[in-house]
């Protein structure tokens, strides 16, 4: 007997969190539910083609109605489900998976938020389930990289990761596509992050030390700056066990100086200003302006690279590691290298939390796996992972 499965917010994402459940989670049953019954519909009917058997079911769902949420969930004999609707529903998700005993996992967006869901760790361990918030690419699949990359060493020191979704092709002026919402993008712009220097945790603020990264081609050099959010939980999870823990995020030569522009004139901010007589917050106007211009057209492809340098003992000497991730749109089933890496992490997790591998409880996402069990998964997929030793 396989796993029942459900898809909260069955969008990009979480279509491509369905398709890989459907391809490697001993699944029964995905329920693929959204607010928007049409997407859900036409989303399940996609993943039952791919896959070549009638999998996915849609329905449509309301999830700020727990009660319903909850209904879902048990009537489906749901195991673990993925939650793809904004990050500021997840609160409310995480109780009703303790109510309805499903394990959890979701894309995330918010450190604070991802935090109070940890929170709810006695109440998980009662209902037997886990929560494991803050999946995707970054966070997400960089945590679990980050935790690979520790289980290297007998001793890890430092843990310096960059990452980055870009276009295959790069086109004037911006040089960048978006294959998510541009709320993500802006989000990540705004605001701090946290790192680890010197062991202690610190808040480090968007673009800031930035760097030029040379990657092997067809990649070639990227610049790389500080964003918003990327390292999660991480700071307290190895806090006194590593003396730097970063994460930058990487992009084609030119989009730092435009965007540290923007968020220089305010414009990436949240508080209204007036304008000719009305208020508007300056991100709305940025977004409706700016956003139907980096939209990818159908015809873009896009990239996702994901590097973490390590440094520590091993095998009694000290030595320095690079592991390289990079995906591609993948032609064969139309997914985006960003849907690829957001929504195969979640699902990755989500496999794992069904078929009982995971802790119980909440159980922050660099812990849920284990880096070689996850390199693994990786692997099993296809992904181009390299790993290179540097004395």
């Amino acid at each position: 007997m396989g796993y029942r499965y459900a898809i909260l917010g069955s969008g990009r994402q979480g279509t491509a969190s369905a398709y890989d459940i459907a391809r490697f989670g001993e699944a029964d049953l995905i329920v693929m539910a959204d607010a928007d019954l049409a997407q859900a519909e036409r989303n399940a009917v996609r993943v039952n083609r791919l896959i070549g058997r009638e999998i996915a079911r849609p329905t449509q769902i309301d999830v700020r109605d727990s009660g319903a949420v909850v209904r879902l969930l048990t009537e489906n004999g749901i195991q673990a489900f993925v939650s793809g609707v904004p990050y500021f529903y997840n609160l409310d998700l995480a109780r009703a998976a303790i109510r309805a005993r499903a394990s959890m996992t979701d894309f995330g967006g918010n450190t604070d938020l991802t935090r109070q869901q940890l929170a709810l760790d006695a109440e998980a361990k009662a209902a037997g389930i886990t929560l494991t918030p803050d999946c995707g690419q970054v966070p997400g699949l960089g945590n679990s990289l980050c935790a690979y990359t520790i289980s290297l060493f007998d001793e890890a020191w430092d843990i310096l990761m960059y990452d980055g979704g870009i276009p295959q092709n790069p086109e004037p002026p911006w040089n960048y596509i978006l294959t998510f919402n541009i709320e993500g993008l802006t989000n990540e712009y705004f605001g701090t992050t946290i790192f680890i220097r010197d062991g202690q945790p610190m808040e480090m603020t968007c673009f800031q030390e930035y760097e030029l990264v040379d990657f092997p081609e067809p990649v070639g050099q990227l610049e790389a700056f500080t964003t918003a959010g990327g390292t999660s939980t991480m700071p307290w999870t190895y806090a006194g066990k590593l003396r730097t823990l970063q994460n930058k995020t990487v992009r084609w030569p030119g989009h730092f100086a435009q965007w540290k522009t923007f968020s220089d004139a305010g414009l990436i901010d949240l508080e209204p200003v007036e304008v000719d007589g009305q208020r508007v917050i300056p991100r709305h106007l940025l977004h409706a302006v700016l956003g139907p211009k980096l939209y990818a057209r159908p015809d873009q492809r896009d990239l996702v690279v994901v590097r973490v340098v390590g440094r520590g003992i091993r095998d009694g000497r000290e030595a320095q590691v690079v592991v390289d991730l990079f995906d591609w749109y993948d032609e064969a089933t139309g997914f985006t290298a960003m849907e690829r890496t957001t929504g195969w992490h979640a699902a990755i997790i989500s496999q794992a939390q069904a078929r009982g591998q995971t802790p119980r409880g909440g159980v922050p996402v660099e812990l849920a796996v284990p880096g070689p069990a996850f390199a693994e998964e990786l692997r099993k997929r296809g992904f181009d992972l390299r790993v290179e030793w540097k004395s």
